[in-house]
């Protein structure tokens, strides 16, 4: 088991090492014997399990938590190459646990009824992290000689981009530079779109996000409708937003409602519908006071400091309901004498 400590957070990070090709049974058993062992090692006795895949209870049903958390981020049935067994299993999980919480608003409307303690939490922000961009004057050396204007996107490259839009935009926009940062997954790179204004730059950090966004002139969302979109709420989008950028998605439900419905962010699904948005971002948002004002007054009220804060309102009243001291775990502060997040 290979273990670090987060040096910010003080949070314990455990990351299970296992040989290539074994079985997914043999898998799941070292994985439970590893975790056994942890709370062996470590003495642990009273903690709570927060799930983020329902396929992590294979190696963790027989533990006996204070409390479970399903954090459902994403319908992650509907992903490309999804196992079977994960909508089984997230039922599963659903039954198990005293509090689910769901990653946007879409999805938690597709969930509603199934849970009687069901909360939606959209994706949020470091502001101050993003918000660094605005005043970056650097540019990393691998975007630095790519033309404005220059718009970007940053996140994994994978069956939820629509690559036919992104090739219809910098064809009709050939003056317009497209900088991708983020690694291709679960698809072909060959199918990726080449021309000479997309620039593909890779993976990069998160502490690196904020240098390559001070040099774009707008951001993009180019989202593809399919299963794997269906409930998505992009945290990229309130980043965009707190970098001070304008932002062009495809009609995303959780990007329309809220940002599209208060005009934070343009719609637009077309090739030729984009370029109109693009241009309208980069001649008007881009300069407009009163839609900085608003964005920013948006972008006040939430954060993952308030996000945490609630859910550990939530959870701490699901402990008192069921008549058991929340130890250590002021509304603030969630600290029990342990918290496990199984799973991605």
């Amino acid at each position: 088991m290979e273990h670090h400590r987060c040096p910010d957070t003080g949070v314990n990070i455990m990351v299970p090492q296992m040989p290539q090709g074994l079985s997914l049974a043999t898998q799941e058993t070292i994985q439970k014997l590893l975790l056994n062992n942890m709370l062996l090692e470590y003495g642990i006795s009273d903690y709570l399990l927060w799930y983020y895949t329902p396929m992590a209870l294979a190696f963790s049903a027989h533990l006996k938590p204070q409390v479970t958390v399903f954090d459902c981020m994403d319908e992650l049935s509907a992903f490309k190459d999804a196992p079977q067994e994960m909508k089984d299993r997230e039922a599963e999980v659903m039954r198990r646990s005293d509090v689910v919480f769901t990653g946007g608003q879409s999805l938690y409307e597709a969930k509603a009824g199934r849970h009687d303690h069901l909360y939606a939490f959209p994706s949020s922000i470091e502001y101050s992290h993003f918000a660094q961009a605005r005043t970056i004057g650097h540019e990393p050396a691998d975007q630095a000689q790519i033309p404005h204007p220059r718009v970007g996107f940053a996140g994994v490259i994978d069956e939820r981009m629509d690559l036919e839009l992104l090739d219809g935009i910098a064809r009709l926009r050939p003056d317009m530079h497209f900088v991708m940062l983020g690694p291709v997954v679960k698809i072909d790179p060959n199918t990726l779109p080449q021309r000479p204004n997309i620039h593909y730059l890779g993976g990069k950090n998160y502490k690196e996000l904020p240098a390559y966004l001070a040099g774009w002139d707008a951001a993009i969302l180019p989202f593809a409708h399919n299963e794997s979109t269906r409930f998505i709420s992009p945290t990229k989008t309130p980043e965009y937003l707190a970098a001070g950028k304008p932002v062009v998605s495809t009609s995303i439900t959780d990007v329309v409602r809220p940002y599209g419905v208060q005009r934070l962010v343009r719609i637009a699904d077309t090739a030729e519908e984009y370029v109109q948005a693009l241009d309208a971002a980069l001649a008007i948002d881009a300069n407009d006071s009163e839609w900085a004002a608003r964005r920013d007054a948006f972008l006040a009220g939430i954060s993952w400091d308030i996000t945490f804060r609630k859910m550990c309102e939530i959870i701490e009243d699901r402990l008192i309901s069921r008549a058991i001291e929340p130890v250590g775990m002021p509304a603030a502060t969630l600290n029990p004498v342990a918290t496990m997040a199984v799973g991605d």
